[in-house]
């Protein structure tokens, strides 16, 4: 096996480190450079001994990573807690071991891989590296790997495995995080991210068999070896464009668009998909970026790779925008499974969409195409649109004047992946589906949210009010007269000690004495709390939560007298405490300064009086 540009290299360096003084310590040090052939993470523990920083690598070699919302993440580098070259390879062996026990035919089926363009120098750990470390374990078992030849959007990843009716799938990517991240998210034969009890059940088959099998593992070169390796690329592209043509409804008006968009794919993957999207329903492509339409695994041109941010990290877009004129701007995350949407404003300036606000507009957008092909109303019966409990409920009041089923599933598209799977398995239609962080499934081709269709269908969508003299922002107000005035909060602070979170979320549930949640938020009366983490609704006759519980992560919901709902949850993915408020109002109610003002009050005191930040030592979302 060759020397891989100096990062495996010479195992023996373990018998050159001295002893940290703490057995177990010692213990986690051997291991790590027993097992571990890069070169590079085995010369950061190293260093890490040689100067003595024991609570640097206590913190990396003492704890493993857990199944979250989007799988396993941390940032790369060397440690059992990491991403990196060993992990990887563990996390794999565990997959595969899971798969074989589950599957009868796995041999037959096999396994998609993907991988996105984030990489680190230092640790010699990239996307593609360890995507063909994932693919070398289970080639060098003899299984079938469908490995990407290049990088993919996430989505072409659950797309994949229905397609090819593979056993599961594997994305390394981090999606939006910080450049230090990279993840393994994993995808179950149905498309949908795992979810209990396939997470749990993988994290103990990883744990049973942490030493890599054989030098095989290591070894990328197996991917352009063994005849088991296919590459999916052409056939999975050309499928999903053609079967994106089902949500292209007006091609007509799409190829004669006046409007130009701008797209920046965040110097991710998204560029060359979205533009081909754009083709597809018939449209010239958007004007890319050219500052970031090309991979960077630095991010170099944003502050932060995730365009939820909103105006602050879109700059580059808006001024394009305006110099060629434009009047929207897409905008995918690295990994092309979020979408943010910009329109010009009548006056100056722009209107960044909040996650929630597009959701309406899209829902609107599949409902009004729905009905236009499916005129009889007892069709509407097995119409359903999803969304997780923390996003708007402005879908749940269209289904309840439309007519239609909407159902709320726990925060993370995974709930919703496999909630689409049980409701398709009953002939019922999954038209629409999201999540307030700009997370967005039009139609349902693939069980995961998409920022690659979503922005072709925002073009559409944009265009076809053009020609009736209408603005995203404006049907936007349409909607919400019609509907009811829905208006939200999205933030978060940032906590990176784990005791302090457990603290607030303890002192919450112990607010007024022992088991006595708060009574009353910036004045105004709670009148129903549920708490996911514990199983406990105040509004339900048994007082136990309709969602499932999750043990995992904190999350706790206060409906108040006012109409309010307010949520905090930590994040899945991120050292996040969540926050989301959101006022409905009865529609034809249109006076919204006075709802935004209402909103704003009672989310300060959310974080004041149940967060307290400064004596917490939160940091603040930086805007």
């Amino acid at each position: 096996m060759g020397d891989d540009n100096g990062i495996n290299g010479d195992l023996n360096a373990n018998l050159r480190c001295q002893s940290t003084g703490d057995p177990q310590l010692d213990n986690a040090v051997h291991q790590w450079l027993t097992w571990d052939k890069n070169r590079r993470t085995r010369a950061q523990v190293e260093s890490l001994v040689a100067v003595g920083r024991l609570d640097d690598l206590r913190s990396i070699l003492c704890s493993r990573m857990r199944f979250g919302t989007a799988g396993l993440r941390a940032p790369m580098g060397a440690g059992f807690n990491r991403i990196n070259d060993l992990t990887i390879i563990q996390s794999t062996q565990g997959l595969f071991s899971y798969l074989s026990r589950y599957f009868a035919d796995f041999k037959s089926r096999g396994v998609v891989v993907g991988f996105d363009t984030r990489g680190q120098e230092e640790s010699g750990c990239n996307s593609q590296r360890l995507a063909k470390l994932t693919a070398a374990v289970i080639l060098s078992r003899h299984v079938p790997v469908h490995l990407f030849s290049t990088f993919v959007p996430t989505p072409y990843v659950p797309y994949a495995v229905k397609k090819l009716r593979a056993a599961a799938g594997v994305m390394i990517t981090a999606s939006h995080n910080p450049k230090e991240d990279n993840g393994y998210k994993v995808y179950w034969c149905n498309g949908a991210q795992i979810s209990s009890p396939h997470d749990k059940e993988i994290l103990r088959s990883i744990e049973e068999q942490l030493e890599p099998w054989s030098a095989s593992c290591w070894e990328e070169e197996l991917v352009e070896s063994s005849s088991l390796r296919t590459d999916p690329l052409t056939q999975i592209n050309s499928c999903y464009m053609d079967e994106l043509t089902s949500l292209c409804f007006h091609r007509d008006l799409n190829s004669s668009c006046p409007l130009k968009f701008v797209h920046s794919s965040f110097h991710g993957v998204g560029h060359v998909f979205v533009q081909q999207a754009f083709q597809t329903f018939g449209f010239v492509p958007p004007i890319p970026v050219p500052e970031q339409k090309d991979p960077d695994p630095n991010f170099s041109s944003v502050r932060c790779p995730n365009p939820e941010e909103g105006e602050s990290v879109l700059e580059l877009s808006l001024l394009l925008a305006e110099r060629e004129n434009a009047c929207i701007v897409l905008a995918t995350d690295p990994d092309a499974d979020r979408l943010a949407v910009a329109e010009k404003s009548d006056g100056c300036g722009w209107k960044v969409f909040t996650g929630n606000e597009l959701a309406a507009l899209l829902g609107w957008w599949m409902f009004f195409n729905w009905r236009e092909n499916h005129p009889d109303p007892a069709d509407t019966q097995k119409v359903y649109m999803l969304a997780t409990t923390v996003s708007s409920k402005i879908l749940q009041a269209f289904a309840r004047i439309e007519g239609f089923h909407f159902e709320e599933t726990l925060p993370g598209f995974k709930w919703i992946g496999n909630r689409m799977h049980e409701l398709t398995k009953t002939g019922n239609t999954v038209i629409f589906s999201f999540e307030e962080s700009i997370g967005f499934l039009c139609g349902s081709m693939v069980p995961d949210k998409d920022g690659v269709s979503s922005a072709a269908v925002v073009a559409e969508m944009a265009t076809y009010l053009h020609n009736k003299n209408l603005s995203l922002n404006q049907q936007l107000h349409n909607i919400y007269q019609t509907y009811g005035y829905h208006v939200s909060k999205t933030s978060y602070v940032i906590c990176n000690d784990p005791p302090t979170i457990k603290k607030i979320f303890g002192r919450i549930r112990n607010f007024g004495g022992e088991g006595s949640y708060p009574e009353t938020c910036g004045g105004v009366q709670i009148i129903h709390i549920r708490d996911v983490t514990t199983g406990y609704d105040s509004s339900q006759a048994d007082l136990r939560s309709v969602l499932p519980v999750s043990k995992s992560s904190q999350m706790i919901t206060f409906t108040l007298q006012n109409g309010m709902v307010a949520t905090l949850r930590t994040s899945g993915t991120e050292p996040k405490i969540k926050y989301y408020t959101e006022f409905c109002a009865a529609p034809g109610k249109s006076d919204v300064s006075s709802l935004e003002e209402e909103l704003r009050k009672v989310t300060a005191a959310l974080v004041d009086e149940f967060l307290e930040p400064e004596k917490n030592h939160l940091i603040r979302r930086f805007i």
